[in-house]
């Protein structure tokens, strides 16, 4: 193999890495930048047809749907309930909780309402920030915590939407590969409490926190393995964090320490309090969780909407896609929005406020969930040429992907799995994503796992738990926890704090993975 091909094979994620770390291009302009470099390489150097590199581009958008459309998705609820003062409420709530206890409060907003919240579709690192302002936490802490707290489980952020990409791509059923994850969680999560009581107080609040902390972590994991293992896969993080809330609120009884205190609130939000009734903040959330309960523990609906009826688009010959549109996440938060209306009543002039906000907030980040989709696919079709009615890759080494995976396996050997991790954790900080991280290099990793004969679907898994790791360093979460309190530019300083942190976090999934490969 030349040097030359591996040159070219990275060179689209190396400018997308230059472009986000050095210009400071959005996410979805560097996507967009590197998708062209990666058909221009794919056609120019490996012989891919034009054909092959549209379609395969736009299969990967397709595929993309569980992501790209719930991220649209998500983003209209939030902005409707925004608009109708729901999210208000919720938010007048949240602050009152565990005032009295810094580590509990930490655990309960950033672990269980934040792993909640990214569950249900909504954005911690948007709804979080202004209310760890308004209980007097710094801005580096009011952006920082946001961004990591839910990373043990950003897996099934969404309503489990990466869960979704990976299972899909590996051809695992979704509860198997639900359990492959959840048993990262128990060390993933607990690490990560720490590591933000470390960044509020240093050892000394790490070690006030302990207790609290460790438990919040086991709390994680245990209910992680158990709803997994019930089938409840793709709700995971719903009842993992409201398992961590309730577990942390018995805590705070047993210590006898108040569990509420209205006392930080001000006179006009404790005036919307009583005018605006919580579960009618709640309802579009609650409709949802409903519905998701129903659709994937009520078995028969189950079975009709996620296997008789999955909606099969077939772009690329041979490997069809599963759209399954009305099993999907995205199509319940539609509902459930639709369904609140009632309930929540929005006026006119609200639902006219929540469109316009949609249209201006959802399509970047829409594109740039998608488009990452489009060049994983390009790269994992490369070389390829249409014969007639099939795609043929004429020469196996001529491939993007296997490039990749041959040169990994000559250079690491057995030891491959144990740079899986920090795999993903590139590709999270390259893509914002951990979904557009298993699209990218699930091929690659399960290539590569063949060659040295570990274990695919772990190798794989450790990647994408790197990716979660990423979302403390990503410049777009970041920049989105800080605009939302009027810190533009406290973003590189949080990285240049929380880049070590995701490092050692990172490098014990990397271990977990090298130990579980085998």
């Amino acid at each position: 193999m030349a040097l030359g091909e591996l040159v070219l094979t990275v060179l689209p994620i190396l400018a997308v890495v230059f472009l986000l770390a050095y210009k400071e291009w959005p996410a979805d302009t560097s996507g967009l930048v590197g998708w062209l470099l990666t058909v221009a390489v794919a056609i120019g150097f490996f012989q891919t047809s034009f054909s092959v590199a549209v379609k395969s581009s736009l299969a990967g958008i397709v595929a993309s749907f569980p992501v790209s459309l719930m991220v649209a998705a998500s983003i209209l609820q939030i902005n409707y309930m925004e608009s109708s003062g729901a999210l208000k409420r919720i938010v007048i709530f949240i602050k009152t909780i565990a005032n009295s206890d810094r580590a509990v409060q930490v655990m309960i907003i950033n672990i269980g309402f934040g792993t909640l919240l990214a569950s249900v579709g909504a954005t911690p690192v948007s709804i979080l920030p202004p209310i760890m302002i308004a209980l007097g936490y710094s801005t580096f802490v009011a952006v920082a915590l946001p961004a990591i707290g839910y990373d043990a489980l950003c897996t099934y952020a969404l309503l489990g939407a990466p869960l979704v990409i990976f299972a899909d791509m590996t051809g695992t059923g979704l509860t198997e590969a639900g359990v492959i994850f959840a048993r990262f969680l128990p060390v993933i999560s607990t690490l990560i409490g720490f590591a933000m009581l470390w960044i509020i107080g240093g050892l000394k609040l790490v070690r006030q926190g302990f207790i609290p902390t460790a438990i919040s972590g086991i709390v994680i994991g245990v209910t992680a393995v158990v709803v997994n293992r019930l089938g409840g896969t793709v709700l995971t993080g719903v009842f993992a964090g409201m398992a961590t809330i309730l577990v942390m609120l018995l805590y705070l009884k047993l210590l006898g320490k108040p569990v509420m205190d209205k006392s930080v609130l001000s006179a006009e939000e404790l005036e919307y309090a009583r005018s605006f009734s919580l579960i009618k903040a709640l309802s579009p959330w609650i409709i949802l969780i409903a519905a998701s309960l129903v659709v994937n523990f009520y078995k028969p609906v189950f079975n009709y909407l996620f296997a008789q009826h999955p909606g099969v688009v077939t772009i690329i010959p041979g490997s069809p896609t599963k759209l399954r549109f009305f099993w999907n996440a995205y199509w319940w938060i539609f509902v459930s929005t639709v369904l609140s209306w009632p309930i929540l009543r929005p006026s006119g002039q609200q639902v006219a406020d929540s469109v316009r906000k949609w249209l201006k907030r959802a399509p970047r980040p829409t594109f740039s969930a998608a488009i990452f989709f489009a060049i994983a696919y390009v790269l994992n079709y490369s070389g390829f040429t249409e014969a007639g009615s099939q795609w043929q890759l004429k020469d196996p080494e001529n491939n993007m992907i296997s490039i990749l995976a041959n040169t990994t396996a000559g250079i690491f050997g057995s030891l491959y799995p144990l740079t899986a991790a920090f795999l993903g954790l590139f590709g999270g900080f390259v893509s914002g994503s951990e979904s557009s991280t298993i699209a990218m290099f699930a091929k690659y990793n399960k290539i590569t796992s063949g060659i040295i004969g570990a274990k695919a679907l772990v190798v794989i898994a450790g990647t994408a738990i790197g990716g979660g790791l990423a979302s403390v360093i990503s410049p777009a979460k970041l920049q989105n926890a800080a605009a939302t309190i009027d810190a533009f530019g406290i973003e590189s300083k949080v990285i240049r704090t929380t880049f070590g942190i995701s490092v050692l976090i990172t490098t014990v999934a990397a271990v977990m993975t090298f130990i579980w490969a085998w």
